[in-house]
């Protein structure tokens, strides 16, 4: 306390002085106390922090234990099954599978599965092999370019999220494993551009095809769009760690090639505005797709997105019923988050869950009779071959990862993704941070880490007697949901029959939806009858 600080500091400084007398080198000992003195003497004026003025010197305690919290729990509390957003256990597997080394397990699990939420599969008294994985073709019928898609791809992560020796081991990762690298929407650098393959993100900020207000240049987008290691677009509407937000490049990662890149100012926050300009209805984002196809020289153009309200999705689809038009494929993102920083009431509280989000965008193309025409991608704390037969058996065709393919760079889950100051060099523009990072030596890790995933999935699906993923269904994953209670997917969910929308076999949540949809505007039925606007009804 600052009373006892005071005594004991006076205390200390007049028996130096009276033992230096008796013994000159004891002065050498004021080189030491007098600055930690001038310290506590600092800490009891200064008015920003009670604990240090409270308790001088002491309180600094608090503030460096507090700083290494997360190492502490990380590295001597958690135990194998613990920690968020994912436990020691996941990431030694990704670890491992990067590196190419033993990935198996003694001694049984390690899980309770007999606790509410494990999840299982059934398995086959009539086991299958299967070698080569499954690919998912995008376009097919629309563009003129269609794409074949790994079953595991890396998820959108910009250049400026992510530094530049991350971002170039990342593409060299994909080339080596023919999967894609999503860009992101912080644009097209050179560090993507050594090999793999690149489904380029338009975000609201349209960087990489952007006039100098800060609207579409189509012109621009042509340009990024017809290189040929771009093979598909998508359009991002929102994204999980906060949906409605826009994104965030804080200006410390502002450098001035991101500056350039982007078409941004340096010293600045880079926003992203929460919705596009570049259109604002339903039937827009699909004359949006179509333009976006036609100047990319015909490459699959699809769109990302968060679930939130339903009749606004639904409105969408009302859209593509009506014109024909449809894209090539969508993108959904679970609230679980990502690399992207986000205000922690985004984070926590907006925004559905990848699972609830994947089976309602799954009912509503299945309901409308457009399932076959678009292919479904999903993305949200995927990274074990498990997560990936999971997130295909509720209604996905491929999958993206994002956190995974960070940590087989060499990620800690230190969770400094937002500050500049990632220890493993992977989210920090820091040049003296990413100079640790190696390409040639992690690009190979991120190709190992996405094979054996991959063969992972494959030989779930071979001991469960599936020959290919279009097969796999709910049912064929299991959840404890009470210590005597076990239900498949198929019994958690309402999955529609093809056509339910059309032919109005509903139940109540989603024929309120579909009635209050409208293909001509994302507004509400209520705001549109008290403006004294007409509503669409179902037909």
């Amino acid at each position: 306390m600052r009373s006892q600080f005071v005594r004991v500091a006076a205390a200390t400084v007049i028996g130096l002085l009276l033992l230096s007398l008796f013994i000159p080198a004891v002065t050498w000992l004021f080189l030491i106390v007098l600055p930690l003195v001038g310290l506590g003497v600092y800490d009891m004026v200064q008015t920003k922090h009670t604990i240090r003025r409270n308790f001088p010197i002491l309180g600094h305690g608090r503030y460096l234990l507090e700083m290494i919290r997360p190492e502490i729990n990380q590295y001597f509390v958690e135990s194998n099954t613990d920690g968020m957003p994912f436990s020691r256990e996941d990431r030694s597997l990704v670890y491992q599978r990067a590196k190419g080394v033993l990935d198996t397990v003694p001694f049984g699990t390690q899980s309770n599965l007999y606790e509410p939420g494990a999840e299982w599969m059934h398995h086959s008294m009539a086991p299958i092999h299967l070698e080569d994985e499954p690919r998912v073709l995008i376009g097919e019928g629309r563009a003129d370019h269609p794409y074949s898609l790994s079953v595991l791809n890396i998820s959108a992560m910009s250049y400026g999220s992510l530094g530049s020796t991350a971002i170039a081991a990342l593409n060299r990762g994909a080339k080596k494993g023919a999967f894609a690298h999503n860009t992101g929407e912080g644009g097209i650098s050179h560090y993507h551009l050594h090999g793999g393959d690149l489904i380029w993100q338009i975000g609201t900020g349209y960087f990489g095809c952007r006039t100098e207000r800060g609207t579409f240049d189509p012109e621009r987008f042509a340009e990024n769009a017809r290189q040929s290691s771009v093979k598909m677009i998508e359009i991002k509407l929102s994204q999980g760690a906060k949906p409605g937000h826009g994104g965030i490049l804080p200006a410390s990662k502002v450098t001035p090639e991101i500056a350039r890149i982007r078409g941004v100012s340096l010293g600045r926050d880079v926003l992203s505005p929460p919705g596009h300009s570049a259109f604002s209805t339903p039937r827009g984002l699909l004359e949006f797709i179509d333009e976006l196809r036609k100047l990319s020289g015909g490459k699959p153009v699809g769109f990302k997105l968060c679930v939130g309200k339903w009749r606004e999705f639904l409105g969408v689809v009302k859209a593509m019923r009506e014109t024909g038009s449809c894209p090539d494929f969508i993108t959904v993102d679970g609230a679980e988050g990502g690399t992207g920083a986000a205000p922690l009431e985004f984070s926590n509280s907006l925004g559905q869950p990848m699972t609830e989000g994947l089976v309602f965008v799954h009912n509503a193309l299945v309901g409308a009779d457009l399932r076959e025409k678009i292919k479904v991608i999903a993305s949200g704390k995927i990274i074990t071959g498990f997560d990936i037969a999971r997130a295909l058996a509720l209604g996905a065709d491929a999958c993206y990862s994002a956190r995974g393919m960070m940590m087989a760079l060499g990620c800690i889950q230190a969770r400094r993704c937002n500050s500049n100051d990632c220890p493993a060099g992977v989210a920090t523009m820091a040049p003296e941070l990413t100079v640790g990072l190696v390409v040639e030596e992690k690009a190979p890790r991120v190709a190992s880490y996405h094979k054996e995933t991959v063969e992972s999935f494959l030989e779930l699906m071979g001991a469960a007697g599936i020959d290919h993923p279009r097969k796999l269904r709910p049912w064929h994953i299991i959840r404890r949901v009470t210590f005597a209670e076990t239900r498949h997917y198929g019994q958690l969910f309402e999955f529609l029959d093809s056509g339910a929308l059309l032919r109005g076999q509903l139940s109540e949540a989603y024929a309120r939806a579909w009635t209050l949809a409208d293909p001509d505007t994302f507004e509400s039925a209520t705001e549109l009858t008290s403006r004294g606007l007409p509503v669409v009804q179902a037909s």
